[in-house]
Protein backbone atom coordinates (compact mmCIF):
# COMPACT_ATOMS: atom_id res chain seq x y z
CA UNK A 1 0.00 0.00 0.00
CA UNK A 2 2.60 2.59 0.40
CA UNK A 3 4.53 1.66 -2.15
CA UNK A 4 1.29 2.77 -4.41
CA UNK A 5 0.71 6.02 -2.27
CA UNK A 6 4.09 6.74 -3.21
CA UNK A 7 4.32 5.97 -6.75
CA UNK A 8 1.06 7.90 -7.20
CA UNK A 9 2.78 10.92 -5.84
CA UNK A 10 5.45 10.77 -7.62
CA UNK A 11 3.53 10.64 -10.99
CA UNK A 12 1.47 14.23 -9.78
CA UNK A 13 4.78 15.67 -9.08
CA UNK A 14 6.18 14.96 -12.15
CA UNK A 15 2.86 15.92 -13.69
CA UNK A 16 1.77 13.38 -15.36
CA UNK A 17 -1.87 11.65 -16.10
CA UNK A 18 -3.25 9.11 -13.25
CA UNK A 19 -6.66 9.13 -15.25
CA UNK A 20 -7.78 9.53 -19.03
CA UNK A 21 -10.02 12.05 -18.02
CA UNK A 22 -7.27 14.74 -17.37
CA UNK A 23 -7.01 17.29 -19.42
CA UNK A 24 -4.33 17.88 -22.24
CA UNK A 25 -1.75 20.83 -22.27
CA UNK A 26 -3.35 24.02 -23.27
CA UNK A 27 -3.06 24.24 -27.10
CA UNK A 28 -0.19 26.83 -28.55
CA UNK A 29 -0.05 29.51 -31.49
CA UNK A 30 0.89 28.04 -35.02
CA UNK A 31 4.51 29.03 -35.57
CA UNK A 32 4.32 31.95 -38.13
CA UNK A 33 0.29 32.64 -37.45
CA UNK A 34 -0.91 36.20 -38.23
CA UNK A 35 -2.95 37.45 -35.20
CA UNK A 36 -6.25 38.72 -35.30
CA UNK A 37 -6.96 41.74 -33.44
CA UNK A 38 -11.19 42.12 -34.35
CA UNK A 39 -14.38 40.39 -33.34
CA UNK A 40 -17.76 40.18 -34.57
CA UNK A 41 -20.33 41.38 -32.58
CA UNK A 42 -23.23 38.54 -34.02
CA UNK A 43 -23.45 35.39 -35.64
CA UNK A 44 -23.65 37.38 -38.99
CA UNK A 45 -20.49 39.03 -38.34
CA UNK A 46 -18.15 36.76 -36.65
CA UNK A 47 -14.40 37.08 -37.16
CA UNK A 48 -13.08 33.88 -39.26
CA UNK A 49 -9.82 32.39 -37.54
CA UNK A 50 -8.15 28.99 -37.59
CA UNK A 51 -7.17 26.81 -35.10
CA UNK A 52 -3.46 27.41 -34.25
CA UNK A 53 -4.05 31.37 -34.70
CA UNK A 54 -3.69 33.55 -31.98
CA UNK A 55 -6.33 36.53 -30.94
CA UNK A 56 -5.56 39.51 -29.17
CA UNK A 57 -8.56 42.09 -28.77
CA UNK A 58 -9.47 45.23 -27.13
CA UNK A 59 -13.34 45.37 -25.43
CA UNK A 60 -15.41 46.50 -23.01
CA UNK A 61 -16.83 44.71 -20.66
CA UNK A 62 -20.76 43.67 -21.79
CA UNK A 63 -19.47 43.13 -25.39
CA UNK A 64 -20.56 39.78 -26.95
CA UNK A 65 -16.99 38.75 -29.00
CA UNK A 66 -18.13 36.37 -31.59
CA UNK A 67 -15.80 34.21 -33.83
CA UNK A 68 -15.60 31.37 -36.24
CA UNK A 69 -13.43 28.43 -37.23
CA UNK A 70 -13.73 25.50 -39.60
CA UNK A 71 -14.03 21.90 -37.77
CA UNK A 72 -13.33 18.60 -39.76
CA UNK A 73 -14.18 15.50 -38.58
CA UNK A 74 -12.21 13.61 -36.67
CA UNK A 75 -11.08 16.52 -34.81
CA UNK A 76 -11.09 17.61 -30.90
CA UNK A 77 -10.89 21.12 -30.02
CA UNK A 78 -9.92 22.96 -27.73
CA UNK A 79 -10.70 26.63 -26.88
CA UNK A 80 -8.78 28.74 -24.28
CA UNK A 81 -9.17 32.63 -23.47
CA UNK A 82 -7.54 35.25 -20.80
CA UNK A 83 -9.71 38.38 -20.07
CA UNK A 84 -7.23 40.98 -18.58
CA UNK A 85 -9.32 44.21 -16.60
CA UNK A 86 -7.59 47.40 -17.37
CA UNK A 87 -8.98 48.90 -14.44
CA UNK A 88 -10.13 48.27 -10.84
CA UNK A 89 -13.97 46.81 -10.38
CA UNK A 90 -16.33 47.49 -8.06
CA UNK A 91 -17.41 43.50 -7.46
CA UNK A 92 -17.10 40.20 -8.87
CA UNK A 93 -18.12 38.85 -11.91
CA UNK A 94 -18.83 35.71 -14.06
CA UNK A 95 -17.89 35.33 -17.61
CA UNK A 96 -18.64 32.95 -20.16
CA UNK A 97 -17.18 31.22 -23.37
CA UNK A 98 -20.13 29.45 -25.45
CA UNK A 99 -19.80 27.15 -28.60
CA UNK A 100 -21.80 26.52 -31.14
CA UNK A 101 -22.22 24.59 -34.34
CA UNK A 102 -23.03 25.65 -37.71
CA UNK A 103 -27.13 24.87 -36.86
CA UNK A 104 -26.48 27.17 -34.10
CA UNK A 105 -27.00 24.78 -31.70
CA UNK A 106 -24.87 25.21 -28.74
CA UNK A 107 -21.86 22.29 -28.22
CA UNK A 108 -20.86 20.77 -24.31
CA UNK A 109 -17.71 20.81 -23.03
CA UNK A 110 -16.29 17.88 -21.69
CA UNK A 111 -13.90 20.10 -19.56
CA UNK A 112 -12.24 23.63 -18.97
CA UNK A 113 -13.60 26.43 -16.83
CA UNK A 114 -16.52 27.28 -19.12
CA UNK A 115 -17.94 30.11 -16.39
CA UNK A 116 -15.23 31.04 -13.78
CA UNK A 117 -16.25 33.96 -11.40
CA UNK A 118 -13.83 36.54 -11.43
CA UNK A 119 -13.10 38.34 -7.53
CA UNK A 120 -12.93 41.97 -7.41
CA UNK A 121 -9.29 42.21 -6.62
CA UNK A 122 -8.66 39.83 -9.27
CA UNK A 123 -6.60 40.89 -12.35
CA UNK A 124 -7.46 38.60 -15.30
CA UNK A 125 -9.69 35.30 -15.19
CA UNK A 126 -8.85 32.10 -17.38
CA UNK A 127 -11.54 30.51 -19.59
CA UNK A 128 -11.47 26.75 -21.35
CA UNK A 129 -13.63 24.60 -23.27
CA UNK A 130 -13.00 20.70 -24.51
CA UNK A 131 -15.04 19.71 -27.32
CA UNK A 132 -16.42 16.35 -28.14
CA UNK A 133 -14.61 15.07 -31.41
CA UNK A 134 -16.07 16.09 -34.43
CA UNK A 135 -18.24 13.06 -36.10
CA UNK A 136 -18.31 12.45 -39.84
CA UNK A 137 -22.26 11.63 -39.80
CA UNK A 138 -24.65 11.62 -36.77
CA UNK A 139 -28.18 11.69 -36.21
CA UNK A 140 -30.48 14.52 -36.81
CA UNK A 141 -32.18 14.39 -33.04
CA UNK A 142 -28.62 13.69 -31.15
CA UNK A 143 -26.62 16.75 -31.40
CA UNK A 144 -23.79 15.25 -32.08
CA UNK A 145 -20.85 18.05 -33.45
CA UNK A 146 -20.33 17.39 -37.17
CA UNK A 147 -18.12 18.67 -39.64
CA UNK A 148 -19.04 22.52 -40.43
CA UNK A 149 -18.46 26.39 -39.53
CA UNK A 150 -18.66 26.68 -35.35
CA UNK A 151 -19.30 29.65 -33.61
CA UNK A 152 -17.31 30.96 -30.24
CA UNK A 153 -19.51 33.61 -27.88
CA UNK A 154 -17.18 35.26 -25.22
CA UNK A 155 -19.41 37.17 -22.86
CA UNK A 156 -20.63 38.45 -19.11
CA UNK A 157 -22.98 37.14 -17.48
CA UNK A 158 -23.27 38.47 -14.33
CA UNK A 159 -21.54 41.85 -13.14
CA UNK A 160 -22.16 44.90 -10.65
CA UNK A 161 -23.58 47.55 -12.79
CA UNK A 162 -20.67 49.96 -12.29
CA UNK A 163 -18.24 47.96 -13.84
CA UNK A 164 -20.01 47.71 -17.07
CA UNK A 165 -18.37 49.64 -20.00
CA UNK A 166 -14.72 49.00 -18.45
CA UNK A 167 -11.67 48.24 -20.47
CA UNK A 168 -10.82 44.25 -21.17
CA UNK A 169 -8.37 42.82 -23.21
CA UNK A 170 -9.19 39.24 -24.67
CA UNK A 171 -6.31 36.59 -25.24
CA UNK A 172 -8.13 33.65 -27.11
CA UNK A 173 -6.77 30.46 -28.91
CA UNK A 174 -8.54 27.74 -30.42
CA UNK A 175 -6.31 24.30 -30.42
CA UNK A 176 -7.05 21.55 -33.07
CA UNK A 177 -5.98 17.65 -32.57
CA UNK A 178 -6.86 14.70 -34.40
CA UNK A 179 -7.93 11.79 -32.36
CA UNK A 180 -6.97 8.46 -33.71
CA UNK A 181 -8.81 5.21 -33.67
CA UNK A 182 -11.79 3.85 -35.46
CA UNK A 183 -15.24 5.51 -34.49
CA UNK A 184 -17.39 3.15 -35.84
CA UNK A 185 -19.82 5.38 -37.82
CA UNK A 186 -21.64 4.07 -40.38
CA UNK A 187 -22.25 6.53 -43.18
CA UNK A 188 -20.60 10.27 -43.88
CA UNK A 189 -21.73 13.73 -44.26
CA UNK A 190 -22.97 14.97 -47.62
CA UNK A 191 -22.04 18.86 -46.81
CA UNK A 192 -20.65 20.89 -44.17
CA UNK A 193 -23.37 22.64 -41.75
CA UNK A 194 -22.93 26.26 -43.33
CA UNK A 195 -26.06 28.54 -42.38
CA UNK A 196 -27.13 30.36 -45.44
CA UNK A 197 -26.21 33.50 -44.98
CA UNK A 198 -27.45 35.03 -48.52
CA UNK A 199 -29.60 37.83 -48.05
CA UNK A 200 -32.86 38.18 -50.48
CA UNK A 201 -33.35 41.09 -53.23
CA UNK A 202 -34.09 43.95 -51.48
CA UNK A 203 -37.15 46.00 -53.65
CA UNK A 204 -36.62 49.50 -54.04
CA UNK A 205 -39.85 50.15 -55.78
CA UNK A 206 -43.57 48.52 -55.11
CA UNK A 207 -44.06 45.92 -57.53
CA UNK A 208 -46.92 46.52 -59.82
CA UNK A 209 -50.10 44.57 -59.64
CA UNK A 210 -50.64 41.71 -62.05
CA UNK A 211 -53.61 42.62 -64.51
CA UNK A 212 -56.99 40.79 -63.51
CA UNK A 213 -58.43 39.49 -66.38
CA UNK A 214 -61.78 40.40 -67.26
CA UNK A 215 -64.64 38.64 -67.00
CA UNK A 216 -66.34 37.09 -70.55
CA UNK A 217 -69.74 38.81 -71.23
CA UNK A 218 -72.04 38.12 -73.96
CA UNK A 219 -74.18 35.06 -74.51
CA UNK A 220 -72.06 32.36 -74.32
CA UNK A 221 -70.24 34.22 -71.07
CA UNK A 222 -72.06 31.78 -68.59
CA UNK A 223 -71.39 28.69 -70.71
CA UNK A 224 -68.54 26.31 -69.50
CA UNK A 225 -65.38 25.58 -70.83
CA UNK A 226 -64.84 22.58 -73.55
CA UNK A 227 -63.22 19.89 -71.25
CA UNK A 228 -64.36 20.81 -67.69
CA UNK A 229 -65.90 18.51 -65.52
CA UNK A 230 -69.43 20.08 -66.20
CA UNK A 231 -69.38 19.19 -69.48
CA UNK A 232 -68.69 15.21 -68.88
CA UNK A 233 -71.16 15.39 -65.97
CA UNK A 234 -73.86 16.61 -68.59
CA UNK A 235 -72.98 14.06 -71.16
CA UNK A 236 -72.94 11.42 -68.86
CA UNK A 237 -76.20 12.54 -67.49
CA UNK A 238 -77.84 12.42 -71.27
CA UNK A 239 -76.50 9.31 -72.23
CA UNK A 240 -77.27 7.74 -68.90
CA UNK A 241 -80.93 8.88 -69.68
CA UNK A 242 -81.20 7.83 -73.57
CA UNK A 243 -79.67 4.07 -72.22
CA UNK A 244 -82.74 4.18 -69.86
CA UNK A 245 -85.17 5.00 -72.11
CA UNK A 246 -83.95 2.11 -74.43
CA UNK A 247 -83.82 -0.10 -71.90
CA UNK A 248 -87.48 0.42 -71.02
CA UNK A 249 -88.60 0.01 -74.16
CA UNK A 250 -86.65 -3.28 -74.63
CA UNK A 251 -88.24 -4.92 -72.09
CA UNK A 252 -91.63 -3.74 -71.77
CA UNK A 253 -94.18 -5.97 -72.41
CA UNK A 254 -96.46 -5.35 -75.51
CA UNK A 255 -100.63 -4.17 -74.38
CA UNK A 256 -103.18 -6.62 -75.56
CA UNK A 257 -105.72 -5.66 -77.31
Amino acid sequence: MRTLIRSAAALAAAGLALAPGVAAAAPTPSPGAATVTKAGTSFLTATPITPGQPVRVGASTGDHLYWSFRAEAGQVHEVTATVAFGKARTGASTWTVDVFDGLRRRQACTAGAQTPTAAATATSVALGCTLRRVRPWAEPWSGDPLPGTYYLRLSVTDLPEPDLGLPVEVDLLVGAEAEGGGSGDDGELEAPLVPNTRAGQVLTAEPAPEPVAEEEGGLTGWLPKPGSRWVWTSVGGVLAAVAGVAGFALTRRPRRP
